[in-house]
C-alpha cells in the first residue's frame, strides 16, 4: 500500500502565503488546515474536524464544513463506520489508499467532486459542501451536503391567480430548479450554471430548451451574463439591470416572475429563464409588451374568458394612461367638448378652487402615490386599510374644502384602480410614470400635447428591442398567425404553432385536434 505519513513539520507563515498566491495545494494536512483557517479568518462558523481512517496504518483525516449551511451527519456516519466488523463487505481492503477508499466506497453522498486549489475549495466550503482532506495528498473530495434553511414552496404573493398551481418559488436556486424541472420532464430541458460577483460568488442558472430555443439568443445571453464584472449579485433585480438592451427605457424589457408555471410556459414558447439564488423571482427573455399584459391565469381559464380579460386590461392601460392628461386637456382647452349639462356641474363644483386642472390633478396624483407606496411598507394587518381609508378620507376632506373638484376625485380614483389590473408591476410602474409626462404635454397643448406624447411613446416602443426581438411584435412587425394568442386567445387546439418572433426552430406545438361531439 501507498505510503501516506510523512514527516510532520510546523508550516511556517512564508509557505501558507506562497500556497495562497499559488492556488494550489500542499500534501501535508496540518498545513492546509491552518492555511483553510487562515484564508477563513478562523470564523466562529467554520468547522474542523479531525479524526482517523483506519486502514493499514492508521491515517489522519479531517472534514471542514461551515455550521448551517451544512449536513455533516451522512458523512460522518459514512467516515466513522467499522468496515472490518462486516457490516460493510469491501474487497482488498490493505490494498486500497485512503483517498480512493473514501471516494469510491465510505461516501454516500450523491455527488462528489475533487479539487487541489485553495480557491475552488474556499467556494465549495462557503456553498455548503463538506470537504475532506487526507493526510499526504494535495486533493480534496468535496462531498454535496447542502442543507441550510429554506422558506419552502409556497404561494406567490405577487402574482395570484383564482385558478391556477398555488406554488410559488423561494429563494433556494435548486429547489427553483426542481420546480421547472416537474412541469417539464423532457431530456432536451438544459440548464447551465455560472458563479457570478467577486465576493458574493452567486450562482445564476440560465435554463431552456434546446432544439425550441433561438441559439443566437443563447449565445447572447452568455455574453452578457459573461459581461457582469460586479462584487455582488444580491437579486435578480442587479442582473436584470446589467444585462438588459435598453438602460434609460421606462418600460422593462425583460420579464420577471415568481410563479414556476409561467417559466415552464416561457421555456416551452422558446423563451431563455434565468435563476438567481437568494431570490424568488426568475427572469425571461425575450420579453416583448404583449407578455407583460398577460397573466398566468389567461391559460387556465376558457378562451373566451380569457379574451375577454386581456380585452379589458389594455381598456384599463389606456385609462390609466390617458384619463388625468384628458381630463386636464378637455376642461382647460376644449370645452366645447363636453355636453352642456355635465360642463355646468363641472363648472359649479370648480367655483372656488384655487388651482388650474394640471395643478389640482397633480396633487391628487401625488398623494394617491404616497398612499400607496405607504401601504406597501406598512405591516400588511394595517397596510390596506390606512392606503384605501386614507384616499377616501383625504379625498373627501380635499373636496370639502375647495382645494380639488369631486370630478378630480373621480378621475384620479378611476385611474389608480385601471393600474392595478397590469398584471406585471414593472409595467405599471411604468405607465404611472408616463402619465405624469403626458400630463404636462395635456396642461401645455391639450389634445395635441396628448396625440404628440402619444406618437411619440409608440416611436419609442419601436425602437426597443429584448435580445433583439422588437418590442411591439407581433404588432410591429405585423404578424397575422401570431395574434392567435396576442389580444386574445384563442381555444388551445387551435393553438398549433410557437410564436415566430421568439424562436424559428421546431415551431410545431401540437397538431390540429378540435373537441368533436359523440356520435348519438
Amino acid at each position: 500500500m501507498q505510503k501516506l505519513l510523512k514527516q510532520k513539520y510546523q508550516p511556517d507563515t512564508a509557505s501558507i502565503r506562497e500556497a495562497n498566491q499559488i492556488h494550489t495545494m500542499p500534501d501535508n494536512l496540518e498545513e492546509i488546515l491552518l492555511t483553510i483557517g487562515e484564508g477563513l479568518g478562523h470564523s466562529t462558523d467554520l468547522v474542523i474536524r479531525r479524526m482517523m481512517i483506519p486502514t493499514v496504518p492508521p491515517c489522519k483525516a479531517a472534514i471542514v464544513y461551515v455550521d448551517g449551511l451544512a449536513n455533516v451527519k451522512e458523512i460522518l456516519d459514512s467516515l466513522l463506520i467499522d468496515y472490518r466488523s462486516g457490516d460493510v463487505a469491501l474487497p482488498k481492503l490493505d490494498d486500497i489508499a485512503p483517498l480512493p477508499l473514501i471516494k469510491e466506497y465510505l461516501l454516500k453522498s450523491g455527488e462528489i467532486t475533487g479539487t487541489s486549489d485553495f480557491e475552488t475549495l474556499y467556494h465549495m466550503i462557503l456553498s455548503g459542501d463538506t470537504v475532506i482532506l487526507v493526510d499526504g495528498y494535495s486533493e480534496a473530495i468535496c462531498a454535496s451536503s447542502r442543507e441550510w434553511k429554506d422558506r419552502g414552496v409556497t404561494e406567490p404573493s405577487s402574482q395570484t391567480v383564482v385558478r391556477g398551481p398555488r406554488e410559488g418559488f423561494s429563494e433556494t436556486l435548486r429547489t427553483n430548479t426542481a420546480l421547472v424541472r416537474r412541469k417539464i420532464k423532457d431530456p432536451h430541458l438544459w440548464m447551465e450554471t455560472r458563479q457570478i460577483g467577486r465576493v458574493t460568488q452567486t450562482d445564476v442558472a440560465t435554463m431552456y430548451i434546446k432544439g425550441v430555443v433561438d441559439d443566437s439568443i443563447v449565445e447572447e445571453v452568455r455574453t452578457r451574463l459573461a459581461r457582469i464584472d460586479i462584487d455582488g449579485i444580491l437579486e435578480s433585480g442587479y442582473i436584470e439591470e446589467l444585462i438588459q438592451d435598453e438602460a434609460y427605457s421606462p418600460f422593462p424589457t425583460i420579464f420577471n416572475t415568481e410563479r414556476p408555471d409561467v417559466v415552464a410556459a416561457a421555456l416551452l414558447e422558446g423563451r431563455i429563464a434565468i435563476l438567481i439564488d437568494g431570490t424568488p423571482f426568475a427572469l425571461i427573455v425575450p420579453a416583448v409588451f404583449t407578455h407583460f399584459m398577460q397573466a398566468a391565469e389567461d391559460s387556465y381559464q376558457r378562451s373566451d374568458i380569457s379574451s375577454l380579460i386581456r380585452i379589458l386590461r389594455y381598456i384599463s392601460l389606456m385609462i390609466a394612461l390617458l384619463a388625468p392628461a384628458a381630463y386636464i386637456a378637455v376642461t382647460t382647452f376644449h370645452q366645447e367638448m363636453i355636453p352642456t349639462t355635465l360642463l355646468i356641474n363641472i363648472a359649479a363644483h370648480r367655483e372656488g378652487i384655487p388651482f388650474p386642472a394640471f395643478v389640482e390633478a397633480f396633487l391628487m396624483e401625488v398623494t394617491f402615490e404616497i398612499l400607496r407606496e405607504a401601504g406597501i411598507r406598512m405591516p400588511r394587518a394595517i397596510g390596506q386599510a390606512v392606503s384605501i381609508v386614507g384616499a377616501l378620507v383625504i379625498g373627501q376632506a380635499a373636496v370639502e374644502a375647495g382645494l380639488v373638484g369631486p370630478a378630480m376625485v373621480i378621475v384620479v380614483a378611476i385611474t389608480a384602480i385601471s393600474t392595478f389590473i397590469i398584471p406585471s408591476f414593472n409595467m405599471g410602474i411604468s405607465i404611472r410614470m408616463i402619465r405624469f409626462i403626458l400630463m404636462m404635454f395635456a396642461a401645455s397643448l391639450g389634445l395635441y400635447g396628448i396625440l404628440i406624447g402619444i406618437i411619440a411613446l409608440v416611436l419609442h416602443l419601436c425602437s426597443l428591442r429584448s435580445f433583439g426581438v422588437p418590442y411591439l411584435a407581433p404588432f410591429a412587425p405585423y404578424n397575422l398567425e401570431d395574434q392567435k394568442d396576442n389580444l386574445i386567445r384563442l381555444p388551445h387546439w387551435a393553438l398549433l404553432k410557437r410564436p415566430s418572433f421568439v424562436s424559428s426552430n421546431n415551431r410545431e406545438k401540437q397538431t390540429y385536434n378540435p373537441p368533436q361531439k359523440p356520435e348519438s
